[in-house]
């Protein structure tokens, strides 16, 4: 077993002051955003984000390449740190265990990250309650804003896998107080989305004024700000702000911040995190939740847009690396699928470096296929095996990405114009990134998009929530589906995120546990030691 490094030591070794730590015992700690401050002069760092072919059930093991892609640029002896999200007890009791990678290329203490952490997440579930808690007590209190209980549109959110909790009737006991409502996952809450895309407190306050919760009865929006919930919400989360930073299991840096999934929200650590390590860093490694298709295209379209008033221009990653193994190469009946991903990235203007996660019973002949065929695309492509063999493991793919850094070959651009329409934009993606013939509307979603139009809102990016299993909106189709269309059922309004979010499919913004779920395998002895997470 290794033991962590004092996180203070971790801190110091990337540049930060023992004065701008907050320890929370001896091996994970807070950073103070003063750390941006104080570095505002620097030039960002060379930004490398990870992602992967369409994943199968088990994921392909992208934390891990991340991790270990940091390990070895670290051998490399390049200043380097690592920006990942925070795992969700969803995942971790359903069916991928735990968030900190693998084998020796893991994040630590992974049992504490992976259970509690710093408790950002119970204070993201806290402030996203508090305000449906605040909404209700209105109602019951008189109503003074005449809000619609049939248009109340504020959830509540739970940061576990509990599909009995989708639907619900609140305040049943209640005179005039029962309406239809119900729970999603915490990683789907617009607040975890706030934190994740903040800049600061005051930008925190400003994005949970805006806030839609419900309509009035005559069409108006109600917010946070009209519910007065604002300075109590923000008081919540006055901790959660700072990014969290840990390390790998070769004393590399790690940022653990936010942890939005990329399936049902945008799929990517904290805008903070990244600057913070962008300052701090010469060399930042960034993974994005699943595929192309869902979170790295939210990275370039969203988080790639923002930027921070005198203290960064925009992100702009330099190389892509994309995660496939021949297991997923199995499961979506070839190549296809990898060639769509690496076209995606390549739509982006950046080059990609193809990861050929090795697994113990890989053979050499299906490896060396899918190395031919990438080298038929003119792509990179390197084996790698951080698992096994940690930091050493992924020296190849870490060489192949300061070889296209290097080269200065990558040139950021967008999928999308922000001043294209609401269904132009939702068609780009679509037809571009999903390989979609076209997008076909309920008529509720048109209903919904008639009211951003209305509100004004129609400039904002797209955060569209699918199926993270396949290119289409249908889980069961691998590969890449041909003569299909994508199917929007309604869009959700997130004003305060800053982005529209188009609900494709049949995809469930609470998910359920599966027949035999991971929660089962864990246990913990006599001394305190937890078993089953990894």
């Amino acid at each position: 077993m290794i033991k962590p490094k004092q996180i203070i030591e971790i801190a110091k070794s990337i540049g930060i002051r023992q004065d701008e730590v907050e320890t929370y015992g001896s091996y994970k700690a807070k950073v103070s955003l003063g750390v941006i401050e104080r570095l505002s002069h620097k030039p960002n760092a060379k930004l490398i984000n990870v992602t992967s072919v369409t994943p199968t059930k088990f994921g392909e093991g992208k934390t891990s390449t991340a991790i270990g892609l940091t390990q070895a640029l670290g051998k490399l002896k390049k200043k380097t740190a690592l920006c990942i999200r925070e795992p969700s007890l969803g995942p971790i009791f359903g069916v991928k265990g735990g968030g900190c990678g693998k084998g020796l290329s893991q994040v630590i203490p992974m049992e504490d990250i992976n259970l509690h952490f710093t408790r950002d997440n119970y204070a993201i579930s806290s402030a996203h309650n508090l305000l449906a808690a605040m909404l209700d007590n209105h109602i019951y209190s008189g109503n003074k804003l005449d809000i619609d209980k049939n248009k109340i549109l504020w959830r509540r959110v739970i940061d576990l896998n509990d599909r009995s909790l989708r639907h619900i009737t609140v305040s049943s006991n209640v005179r005039n107080m029962s309406y239809e409502t119900g729970f999603d996952i915490t990683a789907s809450s617009e607040i975890m989305a706030i934190l994740a895309l903040t800049t600061g407190i005051g930008d925190l306050k400003e994005r949970l004024s805006r806030v839609i919760v419900a309509y009035t009865k005559k069409g108006r929006p109600v917010t946070a700000k009209d519910l007065n919930a604002v300075g109590a919400m923000a008081s919540l989360l006055t901790d959660t702000i700072k990014p969290n930073i840990v390390q790998t299991m070769e004393e590399e840096a790690v940022f653990i911040h936010t942890g939005p999934f990329a399936n049902v929200a945008h799929g990517n650590s904290s805008f903070l995190s990244l600057v913070m390590a962008s300052k701090l860093a010469d060399y930042v490694v960034t993974e994005n939740g699943f595929g192309t298709d869902l979170g790295a295209e939210k990275f370039f379209d969203i988080v790639c847009r923002m930027s921070m008033p005198g203290v960064n221009e925009t992100l702009k990653p330099s190389v892509s690396v994309i995660v496939v193994s021949t297991r997923s190469v199995r499961e979506h009946g070839g190549m296809q699928n990898l060639e769509q991903h690496v076209g995606n990235i390549k739509k982006f203007g950046i080059e990609p470096v193809v990861a050929i996660n090795k697994f113990h019973d890989d053979n050499d002949t299906d490896l060396d296929a899918i190395k031919k065929y990438c080298h038929s695309l003119r792509t990179e492509v390197v084996v790698s095996e951080v698992v096994e063999k940690g930091g050493e493991g992924g020296i190849e793919m870490a060489q192949a990405c300061l070889k296209i850094i290097n080269s200065n070959s990558s040139n950021l651009k967008y999928i999308y114009n922000l001043k294209d329409t609401i269904e132009d934009k939702i068609s780009k993606i679509a037809k571009q990134i999903y390989a979609a013939n076209s997008v076909v509307y309920t008529d509720e979603a048109l209903e919904d998009i008639k009211k951003c139009y209305e509100l004004g809102l129609d400039k904002l990016p797209i955060n569209i929530a699918k199926t993270h299993l396949s290119l289409s909106d249908d889980p069961l189709k691998k590969g890449v589906p041909s003569e299909w269309k994508l199917k929007i059922r309604n869009v959700r309004i997130a004003r305060g995120a800053g982005f529209i979010v188009p609900i494709a499919g049949k995809i469930e913004l609470m998910p359920g546990l599966p027949p035999v779920p991971a929660a089962e395998k864990l246990d913990i002895d006599d001394e305190g030691n937890i078993t089953g997470l990894a």
